[in-house]
């Protein structure tokens, strides 16, 4: 079988909009949660949100192309395009038709939906946008970059919640080491900071109403953590098989070297009150990379920042770490960033890269009162150097879909 690396990185999101900056933020701990700003939340519960700043859309694009893609496809288009730039395949010979696409969301174009929703309540059905549906569909940033790079493999655009980045790295992994392809774009976009998502989400009692104090709002493992907070962005990594990088001499950021995937199969929307599943996807990805618990240094955690996600992690990494759990180090992306929904999974395999290329571990930031029962190293509050080799990464979404994915530091050629 072929092995995987990943070649291209990019990102958008509320810590910046390209890999290196929002990796810089996230070694500083700083947060990317502010008060939204680009509609009036003061009538909800949680009025805070990692949003995306500073992205023109038009400049990027052109306002008439712009204005044909929903923001969670700007989002990705956006990110892809860094991916492609990073990874040098734009200079390179690459056969098209061996070329794949893996780009999820969950939410897909709510934003167009929602204003369209408008316009056929207050000017009637003649004035809605023919391009509704077309904008809207989930499967329109895989489509949108395929067309943008003349994909012609395999195109894919999972819908598994809040883990579809790693489901779209994990399938295209798979879809590499069987030789089905050269090399895929993967991850996933959202762009779900809307009044409906924020309303439905704040009603469900999901959010955060910290509201006073937006960058202390997610707080990961903390006893005081009282919900998520909502975020957008994309996360896009592109994939090839091994032997492809080498040939054309590309750099490599890290290897992909498992992936495993599961199902609660208990509620729509809470997760398995002992992280049953979780642990399964974690035990799985360990069995294909051929590793065991003691071969991983750290632990990149889906941790959204609610009572029972948080503990239900720290069980299932309990189950599968045994007496090492408490000193294997577990960082918090997302206290920093936000929940990025479908997002997520690709921004946080990119920001595990760069732990692995910096040896340096991210902190789970507003650590401040320890929960006795999530007693794990949850690296408080500050970043931390250390010799890291293998990182694994954590996506749980609603409905009990768990995916994970191991990566690992570039390793020489004889290995």
């Amino acid at each position: 079988m072929e092995r995987v690396v990943i070649t291209g990185m990019g990102a958008i999101t509320p810590l910046g909009n390209d890999a290196e900056t929002m990796w810089g933020k996230m070694a500083r701990g700083e947060s990317g949660i502010r008060e939204i700003d680009v509609f009036d939340a003061s009538a909800f519960k949680t009025r805070i949100a990692g949003s995306v700043r500073d992205f023109d859309a038009d400049g990027r694009f052109g306002r008439k192309e712009a204005r044909r893609m929903d923001r969670f496809t700007q989002f990705a288009l956006a990110a892809a395009e860094q991916a492609w730039d990073d990874s040098g395949l734009g200079a390179a010979a690459v056969d098209k038709e061996r070329l794949a696409v893996y780009i999820g969301s969950g939410t897909g174009g709510i934003r167009t939906l929602h204003e369209q929703e408008g316009v056929l309540r207050e000017r009637g059905p003649d004035r809605v946008s023919p391009l509704l549906v077309p904008m809207m569909i989930s499967n329109m940033a895989a489509a949108t970059i395929g067309i943008r790079f003349g994909a012609m493999g395999p195109s894919m655009s999972p819908v598994t919640a809040c883990s579809i980045g790693n489901t779209a790295i994990g399938e295209a992994f798979r879809l590499i080491r069987l030789g089905l392809a050269d090399a895929a774009f993967a991850g996933g976009a959202e762009a779900a900071v809307e009044p409906i998502s924020l309303a439905s989400f704040g009603n469900a009692t999901s959010l955060s109403t910290r509201n006073g104090e937006p960058a202390r709002a997610s707080r990961p493992f903390d006893a005081d953590r009282d919900g998520f907070v909502m975020g957008e962005g994309a996360g896009v990594v592109v994939l090839e098989s091994l032997s492809h990088a080498r040939r054309r001499g590309a750099r490599i950021h890290a290897e992909v070297i498992g992936y495993g995937a599961s199902s609660d199969a208990y509620h729509m929307v809470a997760t398995h009150p002992e992280g049953y599943g979780a642990y399964l996807a974690m035990r799985a990805a360990l069995a294909e990379a051929g590793l065991a618990p003691d071969d991983v240094d750290v632990i990149s955690a889906h941790a959204t920042s609610t009572p029972i996600g948080d503990l239900s992690e720290t069980l299932a990494i309990k189950r599968l770490f045994g007496e090492r759990a408490g000193r294997v180090p577990v960082t918090a992306n997302k206290s920093m960033l936000g929940h990025l929904l479908g997002a997520s999974g690709g921004v946080e395999a990119i920001a595990l890269v760069k732990s692995l290329q910096d040896g340096l571990i991210p902190p789970t930031i507003n650590y401040e009162r320890p929960d006795p029962a999530c007693d794990i190293d949850c690296v408080p509050n500050v970043a931390r150097k250390a010799a890291l080799r293998v990182g694994m990464s954590n996506s749980f979404g609603f409905g009990g879909h768990n995916a994970v994915i191991l990566l690992r530091a570039v390793v020489p050629e004889e290995e």
